[in-house]
């Protein structure tokens, strides 16, 4: 599942590098917090996560890592969208903030749930005896 994770990253650096460099060439700057939370939230965030899942992957192979990727990948794209379209429609855009943002945040409490009950010490020492 991390692997799933990592190239799904590198679907929000491309929109992130994307919205740059439009805004870059029209100067239209008003994008920058859209521009800015597609390259946090939506690369390095699942970069993250990914990276962690490629680690040790018995952490996505539960109900919370199955519950997370779902939370995240159905949330984050709203969250997402709400930062661009709060330019275009304000009123509108914030029905997508309340429920990308709340599933976003379930996501990550959910992610860190299951680090906490499911990673050992014994799972980082195996890690650092291969690698």
């Amino acid at each position: 599942m991390g692997h799933t994770w990592i190239k799904l990253s590198v679907l929000y650096l491309v929109i992130g590098i994307s919205v740059g460099l439009f805004m870059s060439y029209t100067i239209q700057l008003n994008w920058a917090a859209g521009h800015a939370h597609v390259n946090v939230v939506g690369w390095l965030s699942t970069l993250g996560i990914g990276t962690v899942l490629s680690i040790y992957p018995h952490l996505a192979e539960n109900g919370l890592g199955t519950a997370t990727f779902w939370l995240y990948h159905i949330g984050v794209p709203l969250f997402l969208f709400s930062t661009f379209f709060v330019q275009v429609n304000p009123g509108v855009a914030h029905i997508f903030t309340f429920i990308g943002g709340p599933m976003f945040l379930a996501a990550i409490i959910l992610f860190g749930v299951n680090l906490f009950l499911n990673l050992k010490e014994e799972d980082v020492q195996k890690y650092k005896r291969v690698h």
